[in-house]
């Protein structure tokens, strides 16, 4: 095993993840989502349940929001107001770290070494994984088996060194986010789903229905998928697969059970859907997010409340306006694959990094930038090479039913993270295989020349998403790269 090229490749994340962390050492949270985690975690690892909002809380965000404490269902200033707003999963990872560790100020480097190792650094070996289920019992590119091997072996190898080295998620563990998470649990539960295709045991249902609970349970907007890769095992294998569905179903009901009695009515499993819906729906809003309305419905503290009013209100924003509903949908695609550069702007206009001289913070952004253009255009015309098969169509699955929801609820470019593993193994798959198979795939019948003009049309449209964005943030840029960039303060 530790000859294996999987624990060599986890090593290498696993260094280029820890160097930042311990970079980091002494570096705090900001009063954001981040705070909102840390506050539910020490709740969990203290053992006073799924609260937030202690009196203690409420006064660090007072000088930015005029919480109404009459919306709170039994508050108590002590412990804090039960909530629903987050889905549970990743709080509870944090609570774990929290108890081990303690809640003192050395929590958060706890939590971000924690993420390094078990979190970060594993997505390169399961992209790997889950690159040679994808391609290496295919016949559809070579001919002679140890021929397929090789090029699946080769593929699956650069994909992993890709992530592995991908300069966002090397950073991302610093954060506390539920995408830490979020990304390594959806890649397991894929990698187990192709499993199940390839093997349909029992143990292979069950771990593939007890891996998507895990992801729902940490972003549900993956519930479609889950829904739809279910049905997809179904289908392939019959009633055997509905063990995969009975083991979500046990694992996801009992947090619904709780949070329709803490609200008295049917809830799912968190209750941000309103909030998020206003935001985006808001006349100010852009389909993104935007940080003046972002403050409007948290006063609320009644999380059953905040997203009726926030449903409630989206829908009269679409009414007034109806017009908008297409092209926000449209500018929400845009924004999922912008460029990753929000997190820069951030931090450096923040002045959080200090004053950057010009030449090295044009590399920095190079550093940053380049990658997802690269990967994100080679996987569009990756895409080209694929054939249908169980498989594949997963994949598609999984593409179709993740980005939807972000076209018409709200979108960010750190969405789009966690599609990089499979954008990264198509990437591999086109530099591997594009010279010998790009011909052939031409010279097909018609679906081989309308794939590989759809996916020229894709990487066109990444393209002209890309040039769009720098025009419209163009200001913005300019003044970073100013003399007092590091002064900008725009908002997150």
């Amino acid at each position: 095993m530790f000859k294996s090229f999987a624990f060599k490749i986890y090593l290498v994340a696993l260094i280029l993840r820890i160097l930042p962390v311990f970079a980091a050492h002494g570096l705090g949270i900001g009063l954001d989502d981040m705070f909102q985690y840390d506050m539910l975690a020490r709740s969990l690892a203290q053992g006073h349940g799924f609260r937030w909002y202690a009196e203690a809380d409420l006064a660090q965000l007072a000088p930015f929001v005029n919480f109404d404490l009459s919306t709170a269902r039994e508050y108590d200033p002590i412990l804090g107001i039960r909530t629903s707003f987050r889905a549970p999963l990743y709080p509870a990872f944090l609570a774990v770290v929290y108890f081990i560790n303690g809640i003192d100020a050395s929590r958060f480097f706890a939590a971000r070494l924690a993420q390094a190792i078990l979190l970060g650094a594993p997505l390169a070996p399961l992209t790997y994984w889950t690159a040679k289920k994808l391609f290496l019992l295919s016949s559809s590119y070579f001919e002679a088996k140890d021929e397929r091997g090789k090029a699946a072996e080769k593929t699956a190898r650069i994909s992993a060194w890709l992530i592995a080295a991908y300069p966002l998620l090397l950073v991302y563990p610093l954060g506390l986010g539920t995408e830490n998470l979020f990304f390594v649990l959806l890649l397991a539960s894929f990698l187990l789903l192709l499993s199940s295709l390839e093997d349909p045991s029992v143990l292979h249902f069950l771990l593939s229905g007890i891996f998507l609970a895990l992801v729902v349970l940490t972003r549900s907007v993956v519930l479609v998928f889950a829904l739809a890769a279910f049905c997809l095992l179904i289908y392939a294998h019959g009633r055997r697969a509905v063990l995969a569905a009975l083991a979500f179903f046990f694992l996801v009901a009992p947090w619904i059970v709780r949070n329709s009695l803490l609200h008295g009515k049917l809830k799912g499993i968190e209750t941000s859907m309103g909030y998020n819906l206003y935001l985006s729906y808001h006349p100010q809003g852009n389909g993104s997010f935007v940080f003046g309305p972002s403050l409007d419905l948290l006063p609320i503290l009644d999380d059953a409340e905040r997203d009726k009013v926030g449903t409630e209100k989206a829908i009269e924003f679409i009414k007034a306006q109806p017009e908008r509903f297409i092209p926000l949908a449209v500018s929400r695609l845009g924004f999922f694959f912008g460029l990753e550069k929000r997190a820069l702007a951030y931090f450096y206009g923040n002045d959080l990094l200090g004053f950057i001289p010009l030449p090295l913070l044009l590399t920095i952004a190079v550093i940053l930038l380049l990658p997802f253009v690269i990967v994100s255009i080679s996987a569009a015309l990756g895409l080209s090479l694929l054939r249908w098969n169980l498989r594949t169509c997963l994949l598609a699955l999984l593409f179709v039913l993740y980005i939807s929801p972000h076209i018409f609820i709200l979108a960010e470019d750190r969405f789009h993270l966690a599609l990089v593993p499979y954008f990264a193994i198509l990437s591999a798959l086109f530099w591997t295989n594009a010279f010998k198979a790009l011909p052939d795939r031409w010279n097909e019948a018609r679906s081989g020349k309308v794939l590989i003009i759809l996916s020229i049309l894709c990487a066109v449209f990444l393209a002209a998403n890309w040039g769009s964005e720098l025009i419209r943030d163009w200001d913005k840029i300019i003044q970073l790269l100013g003399p007092n960039g590091n002064q900008s303060y725009f908002p997150y």
